[in-house]
């Protein structure tokens, strides 16, 4: 077998553009599986502002470096996977024969095509936001609800999304107020179905978030309403990690996350999808069994086309 380290210009295996739990797991699973890897990673994660990751079993409240960092230990073990730390800019190709060009202009070959570059966080619009995410503001409730159980929580949204997510919240607190942040185009009964519970919902938009050193006080808003709050759960305004899914072909949802099925499969022959730019479930542990799927899928079919081709 060819390593990557000894020719640059092989044609791999399996091409891996995103070095987070979906991107890494895939090339864990593939460099056991004896394939030639390389994970093309431009190393700045969405949660590289989070201090912890919650709700993968063993690795509860571990940092998301930390995790990087065993991941990255425990990978080096299997010499097949290789990794580069720059950003992919453009691929091209057909199964069985991709090219990806990086920032740097070098073009790396491979046999199969896995996006997992996740999702990014655009602009955060609301003054003060910034900074209390990833501190006392959070985005999934599953990852940082337990530590942000029984506060005063401010939910920030609008929509239909803004009922699933008070909903969800309550299961950690019954201290719940929604701001709509100038949003009050309602669906029938929607308002009226979250009010009726006890929970304020205030339209108004916001003109500022008051907090020190991290911690959210109070949520201020443009009719000159302040309400106390001490912590948040708010929906992130996100565009993909990376926009060559789609120009490559491949079928994707409104917000640009990739359409895959439940093999991890895109629309295109050869190219897959894992984690946050391939699903709306935007945890550690999810991404971790998609990345693991996907590669499993992708061995699948490479020990076919190779058996095929020996008989």
């Amino acid at each position: 077998m060819t390593l990557f380290h000894n020719n640059p210009d092989a044609l791999l295996d399996v091409l891996i553009i995103g070095g987070g739990p979906a991107g890494m797991s895939a090339a864990l699973v593939l460099g056991r599986a004896r394939r030639s890897v390389l994970v093309i990673d431009e190393a700045l994660p969405r949660h590289r502002v989070t201090k912890e990751s919650h709700g993968f079993l063993t690795r509860d409240g571990v940092s998301p470096s930390e995790l990087r960092r065993v991941a990255r230990e425990q990978i080096a073990a299997y010499p097949t996977v290789s990794f580069v730390q720059t950003a992919a800019v453009e691929a091209s190709g057909e199964d069985g024969n991709f090219n990806v060009t990086t920032t740097e202009g070098k073009v790396y070959r491979g046999r199969k095509l896995l996006f997992a570059a996740g999702m990014k966080d655009l602009p955060m619009e609301i003054d003060g936001l910034k900074e209390v995410y990833g501190s006392s503001a959070f985005v999934c409730p599953y990852c940082d609800g337990w530590e942000m159980q029984d506060r005063a929580l401010a939910i920030i949204a609008g929509g239909e999304f803004a009922l699933h997510l008070t909903k969800t919240v309550s299961g950690w607190s019954s201290d719940l107020a929604l701001f709509t942040n100038g949003f009050s185009d309602w669906e029938e009964g929607v308002k009226e179905s979250i009010e009726q519970r006890g929970i304020p919902v205030y339209e108004s938009p916001i003109r500022r978030i008051e907090s020190t050193r991290g911690k959210v006080r109070s949520i201020v808003l443009e009719d000159g309403t302040e309400v106390e709050r001490t912590g948040i759960f708010f929906a992130p305004r996100l565009a993909p990690g990376t926009d060559l899914p789609k120009a490559m072909g491949c079928e994707t949802e409104e917000n640009g996350s990739m359409i895959v099925d439940e093999f991890k499969k895109s629309n295109i022959p050869g190219i897959y999808g894992a984690g946050d730019g391939a699903s709306r479930m935007y945890q550690v542990a999810a991404s971790v069994a998609a990345g693991s799927i996907a590669a499993a899928m992708m061995n699948s079919e490479l020990l076919e086309s190779e058996w095929q081709e020996r008989g």
